[in-house]
């Protein structure tokens, strides 16, 4: 493969970050048409492209090169399928590889025989042509192959990340239900926080956890490219090897364009030990110095003392039932109600939202900038709950659990609600 020679590209995302994605890819490679589909985006693009949408890109989950594509009915169909791919293209017999599969209404009895018939091809390949064959490695493969089979059609990608690409190389010390760095990453872009006075000001995440948002909003601030302290598979694969002082420099360019951030950047949380882990990653990201952390109750710190003139941004995944207990002052508060039964339950949750709502009024309305607060949460009727009137709902997911990301602007006298007003549609 030449280095001009394009590529099948499938880049793919939560569901919901489809068009951030888009757009994220528009700047990220300018001279390629890119097409938002279900679960990604889709693009032709060369090897080049390939190696900056990994080191680039915050919102991609993987990015897939696509070798084949074609009608199935049973197994034998997807064995020959795959032996149509000249794998030497791709690996030696030294390398090795791991198949997955994904389904979609597929009417194949056993995914499991389906991704062996297409190990057993990509190996029958290479022993037909070198007389040795490649081995499987399931943790972590040179070569990840992805099969994915629909009602009739069938295709093979290569994985060109390795890991997901919300691994970006500095989370070591993790608390209970840590954010993905990626959903961090959409919740920034879905608010349109770039880092600068005129994008969002400042930053403030009062229950920062172990520092997801604080560190991604800290990278995006100084420019950092988010793959920049890993590795990828692209790496070990051989249409890549021709490139490496292409990649070599390519890091160096990233490295050089870091820049202290133009915004100051605050996180803190109840737990003083999610802080420690917090500074901890932080430092491994090498942000540390960029971030103010602080312990304390979400419901009772202060609003930071911004510079004149600077609005400020809150963005926030806080504690809700299906993720994590609530601690601190609503925790301590707990109220008894009852459910559906008639049994009587602790439910911290229904008396934070209100509490953190006449915090933000008391605390976050003085600042003539003003703030906006931006909050993830799975109950769709949050701003009835908080007495609050939101301006915008994105929807996303938190792994498999469906929320929304709440906007609320802050401004004296005019953040209440009506009792019977009804949320704003989506």
């Amino acid at each position: 493969m030449s280095r001009q020679e394009l590529l099948y590209l499938f880049v793919s995302c939560p569901g919901g970050v489809e068009p951030l994605l888009d757009e994220e890819l528009r700047r990220i490679c300018p001279k390629r048409k890119i097409e938002a589909l279900r679960g990604g985006c889709a693009l032709q693009g060369a090897a080049e492209d390939v190696m900056t949408i990994n080191l680039e890109s915050r919102l991609a989950q993987r990015v897939l090169v696509e070798l084949i594509e074609g009608p199935y009915r049973h197994e034998d169909d997807l064995y020959a399928l795959a032996r149509r791919v000249d794998w030497e293209a791709w690996i030696t017999p030294r390398h090795t590889i791991r198949v997955d599969t994904t389904a979609n209404r597929s009417p194949l009895k056993s995914l499991n025989f389906a991704t062996l018939r297409i190990k057993d091809a990509i190996c029958d390949v290479l022993r037909e042509s070198t007389g040795e064959r490649p081995s499987v490695d399931t943790r972590e493969p040179d070569l990840p192959v992805v099969l994915h089979v629909g009602e009739e059609r069938a295709a093979l990608y290569v994985d060109t990340s390795g890991e997901p690409l919300f691994k970006r190389g500095w989370r070591v010390d993790k608390g209970d239900a840590p954010l993905k760095e990626t959903l961090a990453a959409a919740m920034l872009a879905a608010a349109g926080w770039r880092g600068t006075p005129e994008t969002g000001g400042a930053l403030h995440d009062p229950c920062c956890g172990s520092g997801t948002i604080p560190i991604e909003a800290a990278l995006i601030a100084c420019g950092a490219a988010p793959g920049i302290l890993r590795r990828f598979a692209f790496e070990r694969q051989r249409p890549f090897q021709t490139l490496q002082s292409r990649w070599a420099e390519m890091k160096r360019e990233a490295q050089a364009r870091v820049h202290p951030p133009a915004v100051p950047i605050y996180a803190s949380d109840v737990a003083f030990r999610m802080v420690d882990f917090a500074r901890r990653n932080a430092e491994r990201a090498g942000v540390a110095q960029y971030i103010q952390f602080n312990g304390g109750d979400a419901l009772e710190r202060p609003a930071p003392k911004l510079a004149e003139g600077l609005p400020g941004t809150i963005m926030m995944n806080p504690p809700y039932g299906e993720r994590i207990e609530v601690r601190g002052k609503a925790g301590a508060s707990q109220f008894m109600s009852r459910d559906a039964s008639g049994s009587e339950q602790r439910d911290a949750a229904d008396d934070f939202f209100p509490r953190l709502a006449a915090h933000w009024k008391r605390a976050y309305t003085e600042n003539p900038a003003g703030w906006t607060a931006w909050l993830l949460c799975p109950e769709m009727k949050l701003p009835t709950k908080m007495r609050l009137k939101e301006s915008r709902r994105v929807p996303m997911w938190n792994g498999p659990i469906e929320c929304r990301l709440f906007r609320f602007d802050l401004i004296k006298g005019s953040a209440r609600t009506p009792r019977d007003d009804k949320p704003s549609a989506e």
